[in-house]
């Protein structure tokens, strides 16, 4: 390589966003050696070749890898290296749940915190419940709000929710002791959902709020600890519900039979035929096959569109052997929740594939 295609190490520093002493540092760590070192005055050269690695050095070193796994990742293999990425983001996931649930703990403990007896609810239960409602979750950035469990303690019930935006579930629990306090705040999703393994295997859980955070108080186990989320107020789901239009389309079908039936599904989008006593399930790409389900239906006749990943945890959570869809057209949300129990509801949204126009003219038919 000629000379003049060489680096001073200050202009190899501006192109791999490095600085000249990390360089140095690599360099001496024989991470990335210079291309050329001046004998007479020491001056480091690089050359434009390794930019990428100084770059890929880089952006390691800024999720936090160690040097040893560095080394190793940059002489690796792609799918090797993609392992070796994959366990650290891992690994350094865990370890940040793990600091703030201890951060958590000694925070609660700190003398002269106060804390609020809001609830008392049967563990499992509330278990159950966290994982139902959590399935309505999403992490985006910026909206931690998403991904939280909105907790409401009134004296007659304890309603958890959760919504994306694009699904909602909510579910009403009767707890134990009538509650003293009417409460509410968002808390954080992935803790509570950490938290749960230990929730369901304690009788009964008291849960406690702190200016920061809920305490859940297990029997003979060590106390939970969740965060709250208070950047951003949670979504007026009640003005959701409340806003919902009456069901066109009533149908009620074995859950058992449903989730098999979109289990064997090829395809990521299902579309639900309702006919008079029978539900189809079809998939894009072929408006004629599926499994056709005995189902009680009132109403009018419908085909509505949904993501599988939207339809099938919906289906999953509901309480009971049979679900009950309120179906109020193709681009209306639609209730999912059980035929015998109320105290779970999940919202769900169709989708309207653009190349579908004949479902559209049915529809609007």
């Amino acid at each position: 390589m000629p000379n003049s295609e060489l680096m001073p190490i200050g202009v190899f520093a501006r192109r791999s966003g490095l600085t000249s002493s990390a360089l140095r540092f690599y360099a001496d760590s024989g991470l990335l050696p210079a291309a050329v070192v001046d004998p007479v005055t020491g001056y480091r050269y690089y050359s434009p070749a390794q930019v990428p690695r100084a770059t890929q050095l880089r952006r390691l070193r800024e999720i936090a890898m160690p040097l040893t796994t560095v080394e190793t990742l940059l002489a690796a293999e792609s799918d090797e290296a993609s392992r070796l990425l994959d366990e650290h983001v891992t690994r350094t996931v865990e370890e940040a749940k793990a600091a703030q649930r201890t951060a958590a703990v000694i925070e609660s403990s700190l003398a002269g915190v106060p804390s609020l007896p809001i609830a008392v609810l049967r563990g499992p239960v509330l278990a159950d419940a966290v994982e139902q409602v959590l399935t309505a979750t999403v992490r985006e950035t910026g909206m931690p709000v998403l991904a939280a469990l909105f907790l409401e303690v009134s004296q007659e019930a304890v309603t958890l929710t959760a919504t994306d935006r694009y699904r909602l579930a909510t579910r009403t629990l009767a707890p134990v002791e009538p509650p003293l306090h009417t409460w509410a705040a968002a808390v954080d999703g992935d803790e509570l959902r950490t938290a749960s393994a230990a929730i369901r295997r304690s009788g009964t859980v008291r849960i406690e709020a702190t200016a920061r955070g809920i305490r859940l108080r297990l029997a003979d186990r060590e106390d939970q600890h969740c965060r709250l989320i208070a950047d951003e107020a949670f979504p007026d789901y009640r003005l959701v519900l409340a806003s919902l239009g009456e069901a066109t389309t009533r149908v009620r079908v074995s859950k058992a039979l449903l989730l098999r039936s979109l289990e064997e599904l090829p395809g990521e989008r299902v579309a639900l035929r309702v006919t008079d006593g029978a539900v189809t399930h079809l998939w894009a790409g072929d408006g004629h096959s599926g499994t056709r389900l005995p189902a009680a239906v009132t109403g009018l006749a419908f085909r509505i569109w949904f993501e599988l990943t939207t339809l099938y945890p919906a289906v999953s959570t509901a309480i009971g052997p049979d679900v009950l869809l309120d179906l109020r057209g193709y681009d209306q949300p639609v209730t999912v929740r059980s035929a015998d129990r109320g105290d779970l509801t999940t919202l769900i949204m169709p989708i309207r594939p653009d190349h579908l126009e004949q479902d559209d003219k049915e529809n609007s038919a």
